[in-house]
């Protein structure tokens, strides 16, 4: 089905800036959600007695499938609407978390927080922050991917503190009751406030200087994924992207999301002060991403993810070192450089997905390479359990992590130069 536009209508603040706020909102929320495990480790460890490696597989399958579920949650939202897909995914969300209150065996860890969490939050991951970019706004891209970008990394880790301090203080099971009612409390102002397209409102995006003509798709959604995956993995550009993507993945929120709370508790600083250097990482990642996203309408996408997969890979490399009982000056030093850094790689990995992919399959593509982020991330996550069981530290981790990223920055810099004269090389999946 195709529509077009109307005439616009005059605003004082145009509606994509209230739509990108509560995507902002709503991305932070998920990203908590997701993240809430990593605060858990010990204390199921704790009470139920179940070893790393096995409550590191129920992470496992909460990262992977938070990121196989993105490329078909874009297309879903293209067929059925940004409000009613969020909407869902949030109200799973809190039903997989209030389950696990009541679970006795590590299986149903895996279930409850692996599946039914993960598929939920994949709705909601960073493919959502690029079907709002990409929807709402033409000027401003790169800034809006960096702003919502930054929402993930700031809901992962700001709110680790509150989740390790209610974990330590009233129970594991405080954690899950608190994920779960606040997933539903974000569901009303969904529904309120976010619109699907800016033409629903008679409107163009922010920054369009001409109508332009929406095409609906009607095709099946899983087949519409798949088709622009079957595509898109015809050219080696897909390959590099999503091969970096996932060392990116492995790097961050697979290991030292997963893992730094655990493996400072091993040297022996308490569990609430190792969440609060990962909110600290959170907070410099707002600053970090929302610059790289400002760097991203003005430079080479591909040199600066050289750049972010090289610096993040020698401080990887100098982690191990910087541990110990108490909070000294160089892991500070370490939290502030890395966290500017964290997920600095996405707005600069968006653009070159809308630029070789095109606007319309772009945000698909780059749901297809978020899976690959996560598919590292889970594998990482599960390996460092296993690490930690075997060799009783992480620092082999640390290390694999740190060679990684060198491996990330050549991959960058392969990536073909794509300029406004040369026409994307892939054409868009027809929509039937």
């Amino acid at each position: 089905m195709t529509t077009t536009e109307s005439s616009p209508t005059r605003y004082r603040i145009h509606p994509a800036w209230w739509v990108a706020g509560v995507g902002f909102l709503t991305i932070i929320g998920a990203a908590a959600f997701r993240a809430a495990p990593s605060v858990l480790i010990d204390p199921l460890h704790a009470s139920f007695g179940w070893s790393h490696s096995a409550i590191s597989l129920a992470i496992t399958v909460n990262l992977v499938l938070y990121g196989v579920t993105a490329p078909f949650s874009a297309a879903l939202m293209d067929r059925f609407g940004i409000r009613s897909v969020v909407g869902v995914a949030l109200t799973m969300i809190a039903a997989g978390s209030l389950f696990t209150v009541f679970m006795k065996s590590s299986w149903e860890l895996v279930v409850y927080w692996g599946i039914m969490v993960g598929l939920g939050t994949g709705c909601m991951a960073m493919a959502f922050a690029a079907t709002i970019a990409t929807r709402w706004f033409v000027a401003r891209r790169g800034l809006v991917t960096g702003i919502l970008t930054a929402a993930g990394a700031t809901g992962q880790l700001v709110f680790l503190p509150v989740l390790a301090n209610l974990a330590t203080n009233a129970g594991w099971q405080s954690v899950s009751w608190t994920v779960g009612l606040t997933a539903l409390a974000v569901v009303p102002l969904v529904l309120w406030m976010v619109r699907d397209r800016p033409e629903d409102l008679g409107l163009m995006p922010y920054g369009a200087t001409e109508p332009s003509t929406i095409v609906i798709p009607t095709v099946n959604p899983a087949r519409r994924a798949i088709g622009v995956l079957a595509t898109a993995a015809r050219h080696r550009t897909f390959w590099l992207l999503a091969g970096g993507f996932a060392i990116c993945g492995a790097s961050t929120n697979g290991l030292v999301g997963t893992h730094f709370v655990a493996a400072t508790g091993d040297h022996g600083m308490p569990a609430t002060v190792g969440a609060g250097l990962l909110a600290v990482i959170g907070i410099f990642d707002i600053i970090g991403t929302i610059a790289s996203g400002w760097l991203t309408d003005r430079f080479d996408s591909r040199r600066l993810l050289a750049v972010y997969y090289g610096l993040r890979g020698l401080s990887l490399l100098f982690l191990p070192a910087l541990m110990a009982d108490s909070l000294q000056p160089p892991m500070l030093f370490f939290i502030i450089f890395y966290g500017l850094d964290w997920i600095a790689t996405v707005p600069p990995t968006v653009a070159l997905c809308r630029q070789h992919f095109g606007d319309a399959d772009g945000p698909i593509v780059f749901g297809w390479v978020l899976a690959a982020h996560q598919v590292g991330a889970g594998a990482i996550a599960l390996t460092a359990g296993i690490i930690r069981d075997e060799l009783g530290s992480y620092d082999l981790a640390w290390y694999i992590a740190g060679a990684l990223c060198a491996v990330a920055t050549i991959l960058s810099l392969r990536i073909r130069r794509f300029t406004t004269e040369t026409p994307a090389r892939v054409e868009p999946v027809p929509h039937r």
